[in-house]
């Protein structure tokens, strides 16, 4: 049997509610959480990076569209946070499955003393089958993700700081199109140079996210200088997850560069 691989998946806001909504999507939280179980079958190893902490909390204080101001950003996070993991224990305890939260900040990962004990945290958790760690920036008391990155940096750091294998970015996009003006013509379906094509991307952002396809793809170069191979794919087909780990489905892949 092939050894499982040790994978980072990355949710983002845009993905995670309705489309044209502030409003969680369930039926996609649904499948984001088979499709996670369905990997942890395979016998992978999965850490999450979810966003969608301020999207959570925008319809417990009335609010019908994103705030501008940034603390009411943080305080929409910290009444969101807490809906965002009931979604996550409540469809994962469906698989037998449990929710592990893990709430950083980017100094948590930039200082060796403290990304040392969040590695060790990440590594006793994933010794439990049971177990899935659900990671977000800690945006009640940080602003980094609030101002720039939509987790995309966040995740790319979990991803060196764990030496996954895989670092899967999950989008509204199946990938890096070949022309964003002409959608229909797909996604490049492999980048072997990921400088090249860097300038590749229109830089757009959801509603709801911070982050577009530029932010991704600093990530991605992050994560591959570093060796871990990245994908982008679509979240809104979290079905194909298995396929596309495997080496199938529609994405963008970027080989990992070596030593």
């Amino acid at each position: 049997m092939t050894p499982g691989k040790r994978i980072v998946l990355k949710f983002g806001s845009g993905i995670l509610t309705k489309l044209g909504s502030v409003d969680p999507d369930p039926v996609q939280l649904r499948k984001l959480v088979e499709a996670v179980a369905l990997l942890k079958e395979a016998g992978h190893q999965c850490v999450v990076v979810s966003s969608g902490a301020v999207a959570s909390g925008l319809r417990p204080l009335n609010f019908t569209q994103r705030p501008g101001d940034m603390t009411t950003l943080q305080a929409c996070a910290a009444v969101g946070q807490t809906h965002l993991m009931h979604f996550y224990e409540s469809l994962l305890r469906d698989h037998g499955l449990h929710v592990a939260q893990l709430l950083l900040t980017h100094e948590d990962l930039g200082h060796p003393d403290r990304a040392a004990r969040v590695k060790s945290t990440l590594e006793r958790l994933l010794e439990f089958p049971q177990v899935v760690p659900v990671i977000n920036e800690n945006d009640s008391v940080a602003i980094e993700e609030l101002r720039f990155g939509d987790n995309d940096k966040l995740s790319s750091q979990v991803a060196l700081l764990w030496q996954a294998d895989t670092l899967v970015l999950l989008t509204s996009a199946p990938g890096l199109l070949r022309d964003p003006a002409h959608p229909e013509e797909g996604p490049i379906p492999l980048v072997t140079d990921i400088d090249a094509v860097l300038g590749h991307a229109r830089e757009e952002k959801s509603t709801l996210g911070t982050g577009g396809m530029g932010s991704k793809l600093r990530a991605v170069q992050d994560a591959v200088s570093g060796g871990i191979e990245c994908i982008i794919a679509s979240g809104r087909r979290p079905e194909q997850l298995v396929d596309v780990i495997a080496g199938s489905g529609t994405c963008t892949r970027f080989v990992a560069k070596k030593g």
